[in-house]
């Protein structure tokens, strides 16, 4: 390796590899060097003033940035700093990282470069890429839109007149039109249109060639490891071109196009993997965050160069770089064994996590553990070594901490008040749902739960419209008409709320699609008097009309007008009833908050104390929880929501126990399909039947008929959320019966251990915990300017 890529190669990373305590790259193991930071928004931080030096060296330079979600806080940062140049603190700060405070950049100077975009795809919507660079690069950074090369998806080919919607029906592009004769009149028109765009992408290769290729390059990385919109397979030597996509991609784009049954249809247009490392003095930077992207960070880096794992084509630049959370570097196994070598001593959990790790690679019980074996491995050597245990002793420590964990996990609760808290209103269920239905069977526990925002993001145009067509079926029946007399349908009608419940799982019970449908349209007719403030069922007729042609004309993945979110939110909460209307509890049980911060742009707004904090205040005044759960997610690595959630949550249980002097809160934090928690971080665990996934898998069919269809399922699995839940519980299972042996299950004496098939994890903290770790990543964070009101300082890395 060239050894200027074992020295930081500017002076920012100089001091951010100081304040990281680590080394620049551990050869021969990591074939790219690495930056670390403790949390999300620290790493948009720590790109943003390298980016800013960058510019600063380079002011007539060639850049490519980010697009989508990844880049939010590196967007923010910039933004911010470039307003407040002049300010004091900016400029301490800038001096701190050794950016010269008197040199500001001039971003109009600057060449842009659009790395990737949908095809086809209109420019003008919302969810394009193009439209993204003008609103985040040329509007909000300033750079000047007649420097920006930019990729045209929608016109290219095309002849005068003609669209892709024209030309291409329901966006399909067949792109073995490349290698055969058209069988139509239209198929012969696409291949000629195909065999443009491919010329034309060898030409967007030759602008940027002929610019000398692209000085300064920020990445996103994909579930599959992929940059740009080069996927797992991709070859190194690739140039910019039309091409496929695969799962993990479509799935990851499926909320930017409104649905995995668009993504699944759409091509991209990309640059190559060649076309980012043609300019061998290219700053290739690839940033992550949270543990979920560990696994393709540990083959990006530490592998050799292979079409199998697209970023390690980054190792021909010399000034290439992976951007980290601590959580995403988790795997790179010379700093993970760094880390338990600075630990003094090692404590316990730290511990399990090393010796459960050895006994899954080898297949064995923990207390089959020989010395052996622990030597096999540089951590588990070292903690024979410092703890001066044997390694049966080691074993059985861990194996008891397991099982105390277990025990926790199957002992009965009573006499709590539990706040359940969700940022969806699905996690709950496929967080913590086995344990749910144990809860709440003693009437010592009184059960509230409670969604933080309207989720409205989640439901498709065509589900909407689904609904409404439904609706239409009963809104004329004589007995609707009666009802509506009646005062049925009064919004705060809470009787008839619940009835709505009543008579849609009345269908459930019976199996009658019928008795469901008048269950779904009572409810739908009640929301739509709410956003309406109609109960004139002409009007009303009208009304729904109008909103089904608007779902037809608009296209999947735009932002909605306000009262369509509503009606979308209302959608969501009304399947929360259904859900907990499943173990006998109504309307006064379950609350729904709509927290403002929730919207439908790119990035959403921050937490305003007021509008989000004080309704989550109130809200723990009246039930005056004992227990309270949280979607725990330490790094803000994961949906935004999650993030917003857990640091409101946060300070209103802070001022909560101010206010009543309470030590007694219990929090309680969960994960589900987003994160997983490693066995040694979970100090419950809770043991689930094929009963309860059976209950699980039927719930959520029924009651979720939002998501039945996995319009915008994970990366990790073609289905429903609730059937990846279902196998997140089975691999933990897995993680613990092979610690402690079939036989504790299959041999026990306790029923609920002898039925275990799934393993649910928990983590509980004291409030006190919980906002210390809270504030800590809110530090990191909230200080980037979002809005034209906020005056805040911006964090340190």
């Amino acid at each position: 390796m060239n050894k200027s890529k074992r020295t930081p190669q500017s002076r920012l990373e100089q001091v951010a590899l100081q304040q990281s305590n680590r080394k620049f790259i551990y050869e021969p193991t990591e074939k790219i060097p690495v930056l670390e930071v403790d949390n999300y928004p620290a790493l948009g931080k720590l790109v943003a003033l390298r980016f800013i030096e960058w510019v600063q060296e380079n002011p007539e330079g060639i850049v490519s940035l980010p697009v989508g979600k990844t880049p939010e806080h590196f967007i923010k940062n910039v933004i911010y700093l470039l307003e407040n140049w002049q300010v004091q603190e900016i400029q301490n700060e800038l001096e701190t990282y050794q950016i010269d405070p008197g040199k500001k950049p001039k971003m109009n100077q600057l060449r842009f470069v659009q790395a990737e975009e949908f095809y086809p795809i209109n420019p003008t919507q919302n969810n394009s890429f193009r439209y993204f660079i003008s609103k985040y690069y040329n509007r909000g950074f300033g750079i000047d839109p007649k420097k920006t090369l930019l990729m045209n998806a929608w016109t290219t080919g095309m002849p005068n007149g003609l669209t892709p919607a024209d030309v291409f029906p329901d966006d399909i592009v067949d792109l073995s039109l490349r290698t055969r004769y058209g069988r139509t009149r239209l198929e012969r028109l696409q291949k000629e249109i195909i065999e443009r765009v491919d010329q034309y992408c060898t030409n967007y290769e030759d602008k940027i060639r002929e610019m000398e290729g692209i000085g300064f390059y920020i990445s996103g990385i994909g579930p599959d490891g992929h940059i740009s919109f080069n996927v797992r397979g991709s070859d190194h030597y690739s140039t910019t071109r039309l091409t496929g996509t695969n799962y993990e991609t479509q799935a990851t784009a499926a909320t930017d196009l409104g649905g995995i049954e668009v993504a699944r249809n759409r091509l991209v247009m990309t640059i190559g993997l060649s076309t980012i490392t043609y300019n061998r003095n290219c700053v290739g930077l690839v940033m992550a965050a949270g543990e979920d992207h560990a696994g393709v960070i540990k083959d990006s880096i530490e592998n050799a160069p292979s079409n199998l794992y697209p970023a390690t084509a980054l190792q021909k630049l010399k000034n290439s770089r992976f951007y980290l959370t601590r959580g995403a570097a988790s795997l790179l196994v010379e700093r993970r064994f760094e880390d338990v070598t600075r630990m003094d001593p090692v404590p316990d959990n730290e511990i399990d996590r090393i010796v459960i790790d050895l006994g899954l690679d080898f297949n064995k019980k923990l207390v089959d553990l020989e010395k052996s074996d622990f030597e096999t491995v540089r951590s588990s050597k070292w903690i024979l070594k410092t703890t001066k245990k044997s390694a049966l002793d080691l074993s059985l420590e861990v194996r008891d901490r397991i099982e105390t964990k277990i025990n926790k996990g199957i002992a009965p609760l009573e006499n709590h008040v539990f706040m359940h808290t969700a940022p969806h209103h699905d996690d709950i269920m496929l967080g913590y749902w086995a344990y749910i239905i144990h809860l709440v069977r003693s009437p010592k526990n009184v059960h509230h739960f409670n969604y933080m925002t309207s989720g409205f993001n989640a439901v498709t145009n065509a589900y909407a419209k689904r609904l409404l067509v439904n609706l239409q079926k009963f809104i004329k029946n004589p007995h609707f008409v009666d009802m509506m007399s009646e005062g049925y349908f009064d919004p705060d009608n809470e009787i008839g709320r619940n009835r709505d419940i009543y008579q849609y799982l009345d269908g459930v019970a019976a199996h009658s699609r019928t008795t469901k449908q008048e269950g779904e349209a009572r409810r739908l007719l009640r929301n739509l008097m709410k956003i309406f403030d109609e109960d004139n069922l002409s009007q009303l007729t009208n009304r729904i009309s109008e909103m089904i042609l608007y779902f037809d004309s608009q296209y999947p993945g735009k932002k909605d007008l306000p009262y369509i979110q509503q009606l979308k939110g209302m959608i969501r909460e009304w399947e929360a009833d259904l859900l907990w209307g499943y173990l006998g509890f109504n309307s006064s049980n379950v609350h729904h908050l709509r927290l403002g911060f929730y919207g439908g742009g790119m990035f959403g707004s921050t937490i305003d104390r007021v509008r989000d904090v004080e309704p989550v205040l109130n809200l723990a005044r009246t039930i005056q929880p004992t227990v309270v759960t949280v979607a725990y997610d330490p790094e803000g690595s994961g949906p935004s929501t999650h993030y917003k959630v857990l640091q409101t949550l946060a300070q209103a249980l802070h001022i909560y126990q101010e206010e009543t002097g309470r030590k007694d809160i219990q929090v309680w934090g969960y994960r589900n399909v987003w994160f997983r928690f490693h066995p040694s971080e979970s100090d419950v665990m809770v043991p689930v039947s094929l009963n309860s996934m059976a209950v699980l898998e039927n719930a959520f069919d029924n009651c979720f008929g939002s998501q039945r269809e996995a319009s915008f399922p994970s990366h990790e699995l073609d289905g429903p959320f609730s059937r990846l839940s279902q196998r997140i519980m089975v691999e933990q299972y897995h993680q613990v019966k092979t610690s402690l042996g079939r036989e504790y299950f299959n041999e026990s004496t306790h029923p609920r251990l002898r039925a275990t098939h799934g393993m649910v994890y928990l983590k509980t903290l004291s409030v006190d915990e919980f906002y210390e770790k809270a504030y800590e990543l809110r530090k990191s964070t909230e200080n980037v300017k979002s809005d034209q009101n906020a005056n805040i300082i911006p964090p340190k890395v």
